[in-house]
């Protein structure tokens, strides 16, 4: 009777570790099954812009800025001929953003018409404008003791010259001329006077 009871003991204890095993089974099986998605993920792919740009012969050199203008310091150049990757455009299509490695964010921007496009181009975001030099200010205290007060200079007085008196010529009017002898004939008179009392006193001596 006893060995009886303890074979069925046993026998329950077999049973039980095969049933606690296959719930560890079933339960690795579940939790396979949670990791494993029942959707399907779209794969994500990404396709590299294969657009670059060529420097025109007609330029032995380009500037390279850092950002679309002049405003953006120079970065580097491109001699002529040289082939770069492309990454976009700016809004007006003016400025184009190349790869240029050696620099901060190993990216640069030349200008559109010194070179050929070959693809398509997206618009970009420009970078910030830089932000301009400050200008040195200079200390008044400082400068106000380099500059020499020169004491104004007292300029000669000018005295006008008197006003010039230019002499008036007026012209006899027919009246003064019909009164007032000529000068010439009275001397002429006078002369003949004279040479008549001489022949006279001439006469007289004789």
């Amino acid at each position: 009777m006893k060995k009886g009871i303890g074979i069925i003991i046993i026998l329950l204890i077999f049973v039980g570790f095969f049933g606690y095993a296959a719930a560890l089974v079933q339960f690795a099986r579940a939790e396979e099954l949670h990791q494993i998605p029942t959707v399907s993920i779209p794969t994500v792919t990404s396709s590299p812009s294969a657009a670059t740009i060529v420097v025109t012969l007609e330029q032995d050199q380009i500037n390279v800025r850092e950002g679309p203008g002049t405003d953006y310091p120079i970065a580097g150049i491109l001699i002529a001929g040289q082939r770069v990757p492309a990454l976009g455009r700016s809004v007006g299509g003016d400025w184009i953003e190349i790869v240029y490695p050696g620099i901060p964010g190993g990216t640069a921007w030349v200008y559109s018409p010194l070179v050929t496009v070959e693809g398509s181009l997206r618009v970009v975001e420009p970078p910030p404008t830089p932000t301009p030099k400050t200008t040195p200010t200079v200390n008044p205290t400082l400068a106000a003791q380099f500059i020499v007060e020169v004491p104004p200079t007292r300029l000669p007085t000018f005295t006008p010259p008197p006003p010039i008196i230019y002499p008036t010529f007026t012209t006899p009017t027919q009246n003064q001329l019909t009164t007032q002898v000529p000068m010439g004939l009275l001397i002429i008179g006078l002369g003949v006077i004279g040479l008549f009392g001489t022949i006279i006193s001439m006469l007289r001596g004789k």
